[in-house]
């Protein structure tokens, strides 16, 4: 008889594997969801803006917030908007 071979599966494809089978819910956008947040998508709102940038000054992608592609976009222009009117930092100071 044919000696059976196991594989190994290193510790990075098993945490890959294991993602895989683990159940997450599917994001949802925010703004569709909740219309009074979707009015008050604006420049001049700092403080819903700032919820969507990183530390290091970064806008989140819509796979990571969960927003869909038309609020996505639009929340880019207002924080484009809000980063040239001195509102919003292009960057973080920290090193």
């Amino acid at each position: 008889m044919a000696k059976k071979i196991k594989l190994k599966i290193s510790s990075r494809l098993l945490r890959k594997k294991m993602r895989k089978q683990s159940f997450s819910a599917k994001k949802r956008c925010r703004f569709e969801s909740n219309p009074d947040l979707a009015r008050d998508l604006d420049y001049k709102n700092v403080d819903l803006l700032r919820g969507f940038l990183t530390e290091r000054g970064k806008i989140l992608p819509s796979r990571v917030s969960g927003n869909s592609n038309f609020y996505q976009r639009k929340l880019a222009r207002h924080i484009k908007l809000a980063r040239s009117m001195a509102l919003l930092p292009y960057c973080s100071w920290r090193r």
